[in-house]
C-alpha cells in the first residue's frame, strides 16, 4: 500500500551488520572482542531531464529515491499539500521537507524549453531503488510533469534507462488560463492558493490547454499548448 510522502512521517531504517570475533588460544579465551562494520555501498545515479515543449519552462526539479511502499502521488487520488504547492506555483520547498530523510536532490533552477538539466543522486541503502521526479509547467494553472516510482534496481554501472514525461493535472485549481492565476512569465499571476476550486480535486492526466485560439479570455497563446508528452527523463548508474 503506497505511503504518500507529504502525508506521512517517513522513518529511515539504517542498519549496520556487526561481526564479533572471539579468539581462543591455549585453552583460554580472549575477552577482547572486535566489532567490524560492513563497508557501506554507495550507488550514484545521474538523472537528466529534457524539456521538449515550445514555451513551457519547467520549475526546479525534485528528484527522490524511495522504497517500493512509498510514492509522491497517485492518479485518482487527491494531491498532497506539497504537490499542490509545486504544481500551482513551482515551489518545491514543502516537498523537499517531506522527503528530507530520503535520498533526494533539487534542480539548479528553471529548465527552459529545448534545454535539459542533469543532477546526481546518491543512494546508500538498497531498499531505496524507486526513483520519482516532478516539475511544474509554469505557464499553466496546475500542470506538472514527472515519473513516479521508476524501478532502478536492475541498472548496472554505465547502464541507462529512459522514460517519457507525461503531463498531469493536480486537480487543485480550475484551469482558467487567466493572467491572474498563472505564475509563469506569460502572466506572472498568483501561484499557490490554499483554496482548491477544481471540481475534480484529484490527480489525472492533463486534458490540454485551450489558449486564445479557442478562448479569447485565455492569456495563453497556441504555442503554449502541451502534448501528452513534454520531455524525457534518463537515469544512468554511475557507480
Amino acid at each position: 500500500m503506497s505511503i504518500y510522502l507529504p502525508k506521512h512521517t517517513l522513518a529511515v531504517a539504517v542498519s549496520a551488520a556487526l561481526t564479533l570475533g572471539l579468539t581462543t588460544c591455549g585453552g583460554s579465551s580472549n575477552n577482547n572482542s572486535t566489532a567490524v562494520v560492513e563497508e557501506e555501498m554507495t550507488y550514484e545515479y545521474q538523472v537528466t531531464v529534457e524539456n521538449w515543449t515550445a514555451a513551457q519552462p519547467f520549475s526546479p526539479l525534485t528528484i527522490v529515491a524511495h522504497s517500493a511502499e512509498q510514492s509522491l502521488w497517485a492518479i485518482g487520488e487527491a494531491a498532497s499539500d506539497a504537490i499542490e504547492q509545486m504544481a500551482e506555483g513551482g515551489d518545491n520547498s514543502m516537498l523537499l521537507d517531506a522527503v528530507a530523510d530520503l535520498p533526494h536532490v533539487t534542480g539548479a533552477g528553471i529548465i527552459m524549453p529545448g534545454t535539459e538539466e542533469s543532477v546526481m543522486v546518491e543512494v546508500t541503502d538498497a531498499m531505496y531503488m524507486q526513483l520519482s521526479a516532478t516539475t511544474m509547467l509554469v505557464n499553466t494553472n496546475d500542470a506538472f510533469a514527472g515519473i513516479n516510482s521508476a524501478d532502478i534496481s536492475g541498472l548496472d554501472v554505465d547502464e541507462s534507462m529512459s522514460w517519457y514525461l507525461p503531463v498531469y493535472d493536480a486537480g487543485t485549481e480550475y484551469n482558467t488560463e487567466s493572467a491572474d492565476d498563472i505564475p509563469g512569465p506569460v502572466a506572472s499571476g498568483e501561484g499557490f492558493s490554499e483554496m482548491r476550486d477544481d471540481v475534480m480535486n484529484k490527480i489525472s492526466r492533463h486534458p490540454g490547454l485551450v489558449t486564445q485560439a479557442d478562448d479569447s479570455m485565455s492569456v495563453l497563446m497556441p504555442y503554449h499548448r502541451i502534448d501528452t508528452i513534454v520531455g524525457k527523463v534518463t537515469i544512468t548508474r554511475m557507480n
